[in-house]
Order: C-alpha cells, then structure tokens, then sequence
C-alpha cells in the first residue's frame, strides 16, 4: 500500500482515469486556490466522492472492487442515500490510485477483501454523500438569499419550504463546488434511511447482461501485443535454461523474454499464437530442494505439530489440562483441511504499457493501491510516472487482493519493449499451479466431561499454515498469527460462541514451500468444521441433543444463540424431518457477522448425498441492501460446497497437481439446494455479507450426514471418502 504522497507544484495536472465498461477515458483536473475541480466533460465535482452533471446524472465514485459481489451497488446506495439524490438517475466510476495518491488518499482504502468493502467505509462514503447534500443546499439558499434551514433536499431536488421554489442538483453544482464543505456533516439515524435497507437492483446487472461489460480478459489497446507465460512449477525453483530459437520463427511471434529469474514469456500478435509458441519452447527448470516436498511429506510435519510443546496460545480460561486429566470422561478427534486453489473464471491478466516516463496497467485487482505499488517496484518510476486502471473481476475471492504478482510479470514484460502495449493472460493451467491457497491446516480437540456429562474443558490444538507469516509478517503479535483463530478468539470479529469452564485454542506454526493466501473465507472455514463437528460430537458423547448441548454453552452468546435459534425454528428442529431426510446444525461469528446454518439432506447407497435445503440466518448489524445478501449468502453456499465435496490441491514432487477444471470441480447448478435466508439486523454494528455463510455451509451438511449414516467424516473433500453430491 502507497502511504508517501509525492510533492507537486502549483500547476493544474491531470489526473487519468479509466471508465473502461463504457470505452470513455475520464479524468479530474485538480487546480490550486479557489477554482472548481472538474471531470473531464466539465462537471463539477461536489465533493470527492459526487460528480453531478448539468442534466442532474449524478456520478459516485467507488473506491472498492466490484466483483460480482455488489459492492458497486451497496457503497453507492450508502452515497446517495445521504445526498438525497434520484436513485435512477445515479451512475458510478472508479477513481485511480495515482489520483488517490495526488489527493492524499481523498477515497480511503482501495481493497476489497475480508468482508471489508462496505463495513469498514460506510462511515466516511456517507459523510461524502452528506456533505454534498449540505453544499447543494447552502448553494440554492444562496441563490435565493434565504436561510438554509428554509430548504431541504430530495430526489435530487431542493425546495424553499416557504415560497414553494425549487431547483435542481444541476443546476446548482456549479456553485455549490465553490463552496467550503463542512468539518462534520451529521448522517441520518438509520430510522431515516429511505434506501439503504431496500433491495435495489443492481447498478451493474445491465452490461453483463448485453456483453458490454469489459473484463481485463478483454482488454484491446491500440498496437497491443499478447503475451503468454510459464513460471517454474516448483514454488522457489529458476529457469535453468530455454531455447528461444526454437519458436522466434513461429507465426506471430514477437520476442521471448525472461521475466525475473523463474519466468519466461512469448510476446505474439495473438494470445493464441503466444500460447502456442509457449508450450512448444524448450524450458529447463531448476527445481531445487523444494521438488522433494509431496502431501504426505507435509501432513507428516503437520501431524507432529498437533502434540508439539511450543504453541501460539490465542484463548484460554481455567486450566485445561487439569480439566481433561480429571475428567470422568474425555473424547478425542483430528481433523484435516486441504489447500484449495482460488479458480476464478477470468485467470490472472494485466496490460502494461512502458516508456522510461510512463507506465500504466489496466487490471482486473481486489485492491488497486496494491496494484500501484506492484507497478511501482517494477517500473522503478516514481508514484507521479504511474497509473493503475482498475477493471471489473471475473472473479476474485483473495487471490487478486494482496497479490499482484501477475502485475509484476506484466510490467516487467512491457519495459523490454517500451512504447508497446501487452497483454499478458495466464492459461488456466499457470493459474492453477501458481495460486495463493487456502492454507493447510489440521485440528486435534480433545473435549473433557464431568460425571453429569456436562462439558467441562476443551482443547483445540490447530497445526499448520499462518498466511500472514508469508504475505505480511510486520502483522505477526509475537511470533503469533492471529488470522489462524477466525472463529475462535474470545471477542471481536471472530469471536467464538461459546463459554467453557476449561478452554485453550492454540497454533502449532507449520508452514510450508506452497504460498498461502486470503481464500473466501479465510481460516473461518476450517476452524467452522472443527470446532462445530466436534460440538456434535461432544454432544453425542453426551447423550444430548445437538442443539441444546449448545444452548447450554451459549448463555454468554446472545447474538450467536439468536442466529442458531432462527435456523433451528425455521428448519423445523426437533420436528419430524420428511423420510429420508436428516438434518445438522453450525453457527459462527464471521467478519463481524453472526451466522448460522440448518443443512436438511437425504443420503443414498450410504455415499450419493442430496442436499435438499439450507436455512441460513445471517445477523450483520445493518442491512444495506437485502436482496443481495441473499444472493451473497446462496453464492458463499456454492464454495463452500464444492470446496467440502470435491476441491482440493495435493503436492507431488514440489507443485501442485491440479491443473483445470477436469481435476479440480465444481458443484453444478442441479446439485445447489434451496436456499432460505433469514436477515435479521439488530442494528449497532457493521459486519460483513460476502464471506461468513460460506464457513457454515459444510459444518452443517457434515453434522447431517453423520445424523444420516452414523459415519463421522473429518478430512475433506468428501471425494476421498467415495461420497459424492447428487
């Protein structure tokens, strides 16, 4: 992330920016003293965030990525529920790091993960919207020569309440940008709201739905060349040699270029071309020590870690191993969770352009302050020399957020032929073997009871991966990775929800050559499978019903116990089920939300499971768009269910053995079940949408399937137990 703002004189510049999906160039021109920063077609900005033009269009800027989803949407709603604007009439735009950065990061932060995208900007997106609305007001009570408190604002239309005249956002944003904004613009209480809560559609449904969308896959420069790369398989080996000769003679082929000391590209006329001459080149790699690593290699290292002395201790209470050592009885479980690879449907892409004074990138990114500081390192240009052009994703879920490594490839690409255009598109088969995956993670719980068959001690031992230790280590407390306990901290955005006498959740660190990264989801999906099937089985161990053996724990927890109430009712819990049909439960507090999932399924010939509903209560604080939450929490259902029955990354001679599609599934349309949701704000907070439902998915689908078969499963995928989704 760039934090150092660069100098400037006191010329007016340009800012760049790109509204791709419409093929328009826009741009700010930002002048010094009392003048008007205006967009490229003359309209005057309001404040950072509100462009409003003469015919009333009114143009909130986005600073989050939009990828499918709906945070263009929600942010702008967020916006222009505080402006008072016509909905109808509202469109969106991206502004660009490099202007970020001029403006001494007037948009906040750019990133988009982690459930972040609306809870962590809501505040400040809002005072935008406001402090427009405050500066349209003061600017048509000028013009009238009345006090502003005689007017108000809506629909983009502001009444003299007295007289009965009105005008319009158009016609007075002139004015009104010459105004001085407000220190603290006061926001509406949510009683107020008019738009947010209510299901809009989608500001973006429209060009994807004709086509006009324009991803970074379909990127088009004039002049542009398309290149196509093969990185070393084994993660830390080099190129050793290539025979460039043997393919410069190849129909369309441009150059071949070493990129840094792993990479090699072709730079065609064509992707196709490029790709061609690719796989035919002779490359020799130098795999090094790392090519001796395969998943039984690493299992075993985890393994060792689940009874190891040394532990990162992330919650604890009483003494546990007192409790289990006088216990009248105990039960014991490991479990396991594999690497799992992003695969999102649009692979990793970037276009550069270089020359010794400029360099641009139009890229597909989760954080476009992360893409400018990957241009920056490899374009070695000072931050005023640079821009990024941020594109809608074909898909994200982490892999595109804190890593830009395919940035870096194109920029580096591009400088060894300045002037040019490139186009660089990984196959699908480069996207698979060099991903950022989900980390590998396995959990010994040993849970201690008394003669009552009351709980009275819990330990969750977690071995295996932390990915801050990889991607940002200055973030480590102590040595310690707090990111590995999602779910399981004793309060804050992950806090568990339950109270147990006896309690110590701790991290055997065990990290390994294969890079992991921020996967939908993060830790809270293993951590939701451990901890939730092994509630049920501690409550068999019991003799107890799986949902009050958690009641009973949950006291303490009255926002966890809500969410799992909600499902449990609504599911029918304690009813009958249809024949056939059994039923398993989970709840979590993920990014600051609480969920719970009730998961109804029928099993055949003890392996052939159909998912037939999931009820799924979600509880994020406010609810600023419904109708896409429920389609946030029926998507997160559509990963997390693949990644339980069918996705997995396994290592053979150092890199990963999944190369597409054909190898690494995903759940189809005929598989998905019914989906109920239940929102249900309570208001006073924040939480995230995009990402909590996916941890429950599975927990609850294996809890019902053990309820079904009386087989208890604690490795996923379920393909390695023979059991597939139907």
């Amino acid at each position: 992330m760039i934090t150092k703002t660069p100098k400037l004189n006191r010329r007016s510049f340009v800012i760049g920016s790109a509204a791709v999906g419409a093929g328009l160039a826009l741009g700010l021109k930002i002048p010094f003293g009392a003048s008007i920063v205006r967009a490229q077609d003359g309209s005057p900005e309001v404040t950072a965030w509100v462009v409003i033009r003469p015919d009333d269009t009114v143009v909130i800027r986005i600073a989050r990525s939009e990828m499918g989803q709906g945070t263009l949407t929600g942010l702008a709603q967020l916006v222009a529920e505080e402006l008072e604007c016509d909905w109808s009439k509202v469109k969106t735009e991206y502004p660009t790091p490099g202007q970020s950065v001029k403006r001494k990061r007037a948009w906040g932060d750019f990133s988009t993960g982690g459930s972040r995208g609306i809870r962590d900007s809501h505040q400040y997106v809002r005072e935008g919207g406001a402090t427009a609305r405050i500066m349209l007001i003061q600017a048509a009570a000028n013009a009238w020569n009345v006090p502003t408190s005689e007017c108000n604002a809506a629909n983009s239309v502001i009444t003299h309440k007295p007289s009965g005249r009105k005008t319009t956002y158009g016609k007075v944003a002139e004015a009104a940008a010459k105004l001085t904004p407000p220190e603290k613009p006061a926001l509406k209480d949510p009683t107020e709201w008019k738009l947010i809560g209510k299901p809009v559609k989608r500001l973006d449904t429209m060009d994807k739905l004709t086509g006009a969308q324009v991803y970074g896959f379909d990127m088009k420069l004039p002049g542009m060349l398309n290149a196509a790369i093969k990185d070393c398989p084994v993660f830390g080996g080099k190129i050793k040699s290539y025979e460039a000769a043997k393919v410069t003679g190849m129909p369309g082929v441009r150059h071949v270029v070493q990129v840094g000391d792993s990479g090699v590209a072709v730079v065609a006329d064509t992707w196709w071309q490029a790709k061609t001459a690719l796989d035919a080149l002779p490359i020799v790699w130098d795999e090094g020590e790392n090519a001796k690593v395969s998943s039984a290699s690493i299992a075993a290292m985890l393994k060792e870690g689940l009874d190891a002395d040394q532990a990162f201790v992330a919650n604890q209470n009483g003494d546990v191993k007192a409790a289990i050592a006088g216990s009248a009885k105990k039960i014991e479980a490991v479990y396991a969770y594999p690497f799992q690879n992003h695969a999102p449907m649009e692979p990793m892409n970037a276009t550069a352009k270089y020359t010794p004074d400029r360099c641009e990138v139009w890229v597909p990114t989760q954080n476009g302050e992360a893409a400018f500081a990957a241009t920056l390192a490899a374009s070695g240009l000072p931050a005023d020399k640079c821009e990024v052009y941020k594109i809608h994703l074909g898909g994200g879920f982490g892999r595109r957020g804190a890593f830009h490594d395919y940035v870096t490839q194109a920029v580096l690409i591009a400088k060894q032929m300045p002037g040019t255009p490139v186009k660089l598109l990984w196959t699908r088969e480069e996207d698979m073997l060099h991903g950022r995956y989900h980390p590998v993670m396995q959990c010994k719980l040993v849970g201690a009871f008394d003669s009552s068959n009351n709980l009275t001690g819990l330990h969750m031992r977690l071995s295996g991966q932390s990915i801050l230790t990889d991607v940002r280590p200055e973030a480590l407390q102590n040595g310690k990775d707090p990111l590995v306990f999602q779910g399981l901290n004793p309060s804050g955005d992950f806090g568990i929800g339950y109270t147990v006498p006896n309690l110590l959740i701790d991290h055997a660190m065990r990290n390994t050559h294969v890079p992991p990264g921020f996967w939908r989801g993060v830790n809270i999906n293993q951590n939701a499978i451990f901890l939730e099937c092994f509630m049920d089985e501690m409550a068999q161990a019991a003799g107890q019903d799986p949902l009050e053996f958690r009641r009973k724990l949950m006291s303490k927890h009255p926002k966890h116990l809500a969410v799992l109430n909600a499902v449990a009712d609504r599911a029918g819990w304690g009813k009958p089920a249809p024949q056939g049909v059994y039923r398993g439960l989970a709840q979590m507090m993920s990014f600051g939300s609480y969920v719970a999932a009730c998961a109804e399924i029928s099993v055949k010939d003890g392996d052939k499971v159909k998912i037939h509903r999931i009820v799924a209560a979600t509880d994020c604080g406010y609810a600023v768009n419904p109708a896409q939450i429920e389609r946030q929490i029926a998507g997160s259902f559509v990963y997390g269910l693949s990644g339980l029955f069918m996705e997995e990354c396994t290592v053979k001679d150092g890199h990963i053995e999944q190369t597409n599609f054909n190898n690494y599934d995903s759940m189809r349309i005929a598989q998905m079940p019914k989906v109920e949701s239940i929102i249900m704000p309570s208001g006073g907070f924040w939480g995230g949408v995009g990402e909590p439902t996916i941890c429950v998915a599975a927990p609850a689908v294996l809890n019902a399937f053990f309820a079904a078969t009386g087989k208890r499963i604690r490795t996923v995928p379920l393909k390695n137990h023979g059991i597939t989704l139907v």
